[in-house]
């Protein structure tokens, strides 16, 4: 056994009880945090606007904090991208996390000297507790391989401002510093197939242990070196063990990139974003990501239904329930104040606190009245594809509606691996399988108000070459699920076999 995973063994044992001390009391340690992060943000400007020395209580916090959107949120980090201090938390930023919103252009979230160990410490704690349940720690000892945005920082009023995982990438522990790939230079390349080039000059010989990244993008990397060394990714790096991924939802992703590599790999989900690291995944045996409810984070939760409505529930953590939809509010000592992150969550477990990711609260399908979400879009046709056999690359889901008197209907944009040997009966297949689902659908369908769903084949690698007619190739670039308009479907349309 090498030095680093002789190390990382009783470190990994320490963080695991810790973590697992730490379930135990996770509503008294969001109780603590709200106390701290409103007594910490009194003297703000936010704090004395908001009347932090008169809230006591979560009720207080209510009434007096409504929740946001990053556009109502807008004009205070715009006070802080002029050089003003004490905005948002005390003192600046020391980094903004500059993302792409779909509704809001670029938006700079502010990272604190107090929040950035929950972006370094949750990833941190996630490997740990893998090492920690299952012995397997001689993944340290090899090269690791984290697919990320440019670590070249811009400045906006003296402050370092960039995507969040080229932030992060300047907090690798000097430990895993030579473990790491690919090299600087490498990383700081913007065009993604240049980079995704020298990436596979970098690593198609090393001694790849651990490989991470956003699914799609991961799939693009297995895809390029296969085709460069003619083998399967498991028999090109033998001693690859751990694939770490997040950013969205696995399942459709699973098949083929276990069919890329070729064998069983044990796999870490995460959920990070750039306004804090919200859950990761804890166990190998259990299901969903465990909620970071002792991190500098205070968690509310809104019923899905209610989030766009001017009465809405918010919910502390003692109140939830398993299996109901919420929308996620979060705040945070990154000076995030009742923030609507727009991803919707479950619980799948209360004790302890699990939950999964089931969509966006603004990528939705509504043009009928049927509110489809994410989650139902996924499981619909992920259940017709283990049944027949089919690998889903990617896929979006748009409404078409009808004119000169026919029936709307879903407009289902599909690249397969293997196209179904009847597409018709495939297309039937999804479409029982969400009126299952969602009970609203399956009244419009069984109305005939719309016509059963019917599915575009996207051709092979089309919707890369989308992102890439869009310039969002790359990086931590999604294709939205679903959208209740025919923008994206519009210009997918040149990308159908």
């Amino acid at each position: 056994m090498k030095i680093k995973s002789f190390l990382a063994k009783p470190f990994a044992g320490f963080i695991y009880k810790q973590i697992k001390k730490g379930i135990e009391t996770a509503v008294e340690d969001q109780q603590s945090i709200f106390s701290n992060l409103i007594k910490t943000a009194g003297k703000t400007d936010f704090g004395k606007a908001h009347g932090f020395d008169t809230i006591k209580t979560m009720e207080d916090f209510a009434k007096q904090v409504p929740i946001r959107d990053y556009e109502q949120f807008k004009p205070y980090i715009e006070k802080i991208k002029e050089g003003k201090h004490n905005v948002l938390w005390k003192g600046q930023p020391i980094y903004f996390a500059k993302t792409s919103g779909t509704t809001s252009g670029v938006k700079y979230i502010p990272i604190t000297k107090d929040s950035i160990p929950n972006h370094i410490n949750t990833a941190r704690n996630a490997l740990l507790c893998y090492m920690a349940e299952t012995g397997n720690t001689k993944f340290a000892d090899g090269k690791m391989i984290f697919l990320s945005g440019s670590p070249d920082l811009e400045r906006i009023a003296g402050i370092p401002t960039g995507r969040l995982s080229g932030i992060v990438n300047h907090h690798v522990p000097k430990y895993l510093r030579a473990n790491q790939l690919p090299n600087y230079e490498t990383n700081c390349i913007e065009e993604w197939e240049e980079k995704l080039d020298k990436i596979i000059e970098e690593t198609i010989n090393q001694n790849m242990t651990l490989i991470s990244g956003i699914p799609p993008w991961m799939q693009m990397y297995f895809d390029r070196l296969a085709e460069k060394s003619g083998k399967k990714i498991g028999d090109l790096f033998p001693n690859f063990s751990v694939m770490v991924q997040g950013g969205v939802n696995f399942e459709p992703y699973k098949a083929k990139l276990n069919d890329s590599i070729g064998r069983k790999i044990d796999c870490i989900e995460l959920y990070p974003a750039s306004e804090g690291f919200f859950a990761f995944q804890d166990s190998q045996e259990a299901e969903g990501l465990l909620l970071n409810t002792d991190s500098g984070i205070f968690f509310e939760f809104v019923p899905a239904a209610e989030i766009f409505s001017d009465n809405t529930t918010r919910l502390t953590l003692k109140d939830v329930k398993v299996g109901e939809n919420y929308a996620l509010i979060v705040s945070s000592n990154a000076g995030l104040w009742a923030y609507n992150m727009g991803d919707t969550i479950k619980f799948i477990s209360t004790s302890p606190y699990r939950i999964v990711v089931t969509g966006r609260t603004k990528h939705f399908i509504s043009a009928f009245g049927e509110h489809v979400i994410g989650e139902e879009v996924e499981a619909a046709l992920m259940k017709a594809a283990n049944e027949e056999h089919v690998h889903i690359t990617e896929f979006t889901v748009a409404p078409m509606i009808a004119s000169n008197g026919g029936k709307s209907f879903h407009e289902w944009f599909v690249e397969f691996e293997n196209t179904p040997e009847d597409l018709t009966a495939f297309a039937k297949k999804v479409d029982d399988n969400l009126r299952t689902k969602n009970v609203y659908y399956d009244d419009l369908v069984g109305g005939n108000i719309l016509q059963q769903l019917k599915i575009a084949p996207v051709k092979k690698n089309g919707f890369i070459d989308y992102m890439k007619s869009v310039g969002k190739l790359g990086g931590q670039n999604k294709v939205p699920r679903l959208s209740n308009d025919r923008k994206i479907a519009e210009d997918l349309k040149t990308f159908i076999n």
